[in-house]
């Protein structure tokens, strides 16, 4: 007589998409990058949107959760790959935006700077891994929206441009809300509707284009084998 199947039987065995040593690895950078940059930077240093994106890219690889990885790649693929040109510019000798000045600043360590390399390879692991989990679409408004907040803390809670601070290396001008000096404010609009435009610039600019992109190049989240 044939024996009925066990409820547990029936449920298929859970699939691991990302390796653990990629995920140990993951964790051990983080577990030296974050106490560095804390007593180096602050703690305001960990609301630029590359370390919120560092932290969401954590806990989505333990989770294998297709939003937490889709937040960050949709924020900052293409701001990350602005950073790699700036980077290999300045290496070369040439000036393009000036946004990576920090990593030839003597003052501070190679270790500091090596650490800040991260931006480079960030933007293709995470492509690696919304190819892994699938690309999850609501990861457009999700990744707006702590656009918007990190923004706003940033303007009215956190030092502006040109602010004078008892250690150069605290964070002045944090996800570029005073403009795109931090030495001094931007001159061509009114504070707060340069805010305005700059929040609706990277939505319209950097994460619409991108989300559009993923979900051409990726299997919907769900949807992955």
């Amino acid at each position: 007589m044939t024996q009925p199947l066990h409820p547990e039987s029936s449920r298929p065995a859970t699939v691991q998409r990302i390796p653990l040593w990629l995920k140990l690895a993951y964790s051990g950078f983080l577990a030296v990058m974050i106490p560095v940059y804390w007593v180096n930077y602050g703690p305001t240093n960990f609301l630029y949107f590359c370390d919120v994106a560092l932290l969401l890219t954590l806990a989505g690889i333990w989770r294998e959760d297709a939003l937490l990885i889709s937040l960050p790649a949709v924020g900052i693929l293409l701001p990350q790959v602005l950073w790699c040109a700036d980077f290999l510019t300045q290496l070369c000798g040439g000036k393009m935006t000036g946004m990576t000045s920090y990593m030839f600043d003597a003052e501070r360590s190679l270790f500091l700077r090596g650490l800040s390399l991260f931006h480079g390879w960030l933007p293709f692991l995470l492509l690696y891994l919304v190819r892994k989990t699938g690309y999850d679409s609501r990861a457009l408004l999700g990744w707006t929206t702590i656009c918007m907040g990190l923004c706003l803390v940033a303007y009215f809670l956190l030092p502006p441009a040109g602010a004078v601070l008892a250690s150069p290396q605290v964070p002045r001008n944090v996800n570029y809300v005073f403009g795109m000096d931090d030495a001094k404010p931007q001159q061509w609009l009114p504070p707060l509707a340069y805010l305005g435009v700059w929040i609706s610039a990277l939505t319209g600019i950097i994460f619409v284009p991108t989300h559009f992109l993923l979900k051409k190049a990726c299997s919907a989240a769900g949807k992955v084998s």
